[in-house]
């Protein structure tokens, strides 16, 4: 593993996953009590806004043509500098349509980001390393986390919303500059396409990335709207919430990449989305604020295990197709991103259970899905 974290594309693509980290908790952190207190939106008007979020995940596959003029790397630390600048100047414009805008922009970059930094991480590692690097970038994310989440409780108490966007937004800028410095030379033989890939080969993969982005949406809009509007949770009190969730996945995410690789990709999945259904439930009728809070944690660990999905999809690829079909997944994973957040709300203004019944509905087709997963296990011991 000290091998592997001296490479040198292993460090450039791990902190721009920091800064990634910051711009993105930092803006989740902030967003809907900046929303429901600063721009006063309802709970139609922040699916709406999460809606047009999602427009650039859809729009993903775009990323293989920017690839036929701009290396792949060079694409990553742009996409960084697009994520900062979004949310640099959210606080600027305390409106439906000002928000929506920069949420947009701010989306845009972590969306080309994400694409990029895992197709550059199946490239670059083996399928042996590969879920080792998602395991420590995610653990390390959680930890800029549990810093971003502290800090913003402590800053709150002193600075305004606009201050607080500015500031993560500066840090997120500086490191994406700081990228465009990188020159990466690729280890890899394989030219990677520049168009767009779809095989049926991949069809399982594509549904289970289509499924996962589906629920995924109901988590990242409702969950913590829940908390907010349901149970009245303040500013102070989300962070916390994200600090201890934080502390949590800093260990839970390197423990479940290891698991991936010692007892295979279809167990973890069948795990999650176990799960999951329960944890949907709860959401759904659990009347006590703080049994939901443990809920959201036990949720969003469930989230390391789309590692899984990324590394069986490394075992089936041919590796040409390595950027192109990630660019790819990242636009079915985005197909309902579109319209979810939106009809969500809608169905969320009649009873705030029916999104949560939906997560259900969704973690149980996953489920049955992850049943199809064929790929061998490779036994290692927890220590490696």
């Amino acid at each position: 593993m000290n091998k592997i974290k001296n490479k040198p594309i292993y460090k450039f693509l791990l902190t721009l996953t920091m800064a990634s980290a910051v711009g993105l908790h930092g803006w989740r952190t902030l967003f809907n009590n900046f929303a429901v207190e600063v721009v006063g939106a309802n709970g139609f008007q922040v699916g709406l806004i999460q809606s047009f979020r999602e427009v650039p995940g859809f729009l993903a596959f775009a990323a293989v043509f920017l690839l036929g003029f701009l290396k792949e790397h060079r694409l990553s630390a742009l996409s960084v500098i697009c994520l900062g600048s979004g949310i640099f100047f959210t606080g600027f414009f305390p409106s439906i349509g000002g928000l929506l805008a920069a949420t947009v922009i701010m989306s845009l970059g972590f969306h080309y980001y994400e694409t990029t930094n895992q197709s550059l991480i199946l490239q670059n590692f083996d399928e042996y390393n590969s879920v080792f690097v998602m395991g420590n970038q995610r653990s390390i994310m959680a930890l800029v986390c549990v810093v971003v989440g502290v800090s913003i409780f402590f800053l709150s108490f002193i600075c305004s919303f606009k201050m607080m966007f500015i500031f993560i937004g500066s840090i997120v800028l500086a490191t994406g500059f700081w990228g465009l410095s990188y020159d990466h030379q690729p280890e890899t033989g394989d030219i990677q396409h520049r168009k767009i890939i779809l095989k049926k080969e991949y069809g399982l993969f594509y549904l289970l990335t289509f499924l996962s982005g589906s629920r995924r949406q109901i988590f990242m809009v409702f969950s913590v709207l829940l908390l907010v509007k349901k149970f009245n949770f303040s500013l102070q009190s989300v962070t916390i919430l994200f600090v201890v969730n934080n502390i949590i996945n800093y260990f839970a995410a390197p423990l479940i990449a290891r698991s991936i690789k010692r007892f295979g990709e279809r167990l973890i999945l069948t795990l999650e989305y176990s799960s999951l259904i329960v944890i949907f439930a709860g959401y759904a009728f659990c009347p006590y604020k703080w049994v939901v809070a443990g809920l959201y944690i036990l949720d969003h660990i469930s989230f390391n295990g789309a590692m899984a999905i990324r590394t069986y999809f490394q075992k089936i690829a041919h590796k040409p197709d390595i950027a192109s079909s990630t660019a790819v997944s990242f636009t079915i994973n985005h197909l309902s991103a579109v319209v979810l957040p939106v009809i969500g709300g809608y169905f969320w203004m009649i009873n705030p259970k029916i999104p949560f019944l939906g997560g259900i509905f969704l973690s149980a087709c996953s489920l049955v899905s992850a049943q199809y997963v064929k790929v061998k296990p490779t036994a290692i011991l927890f220590g490696t």
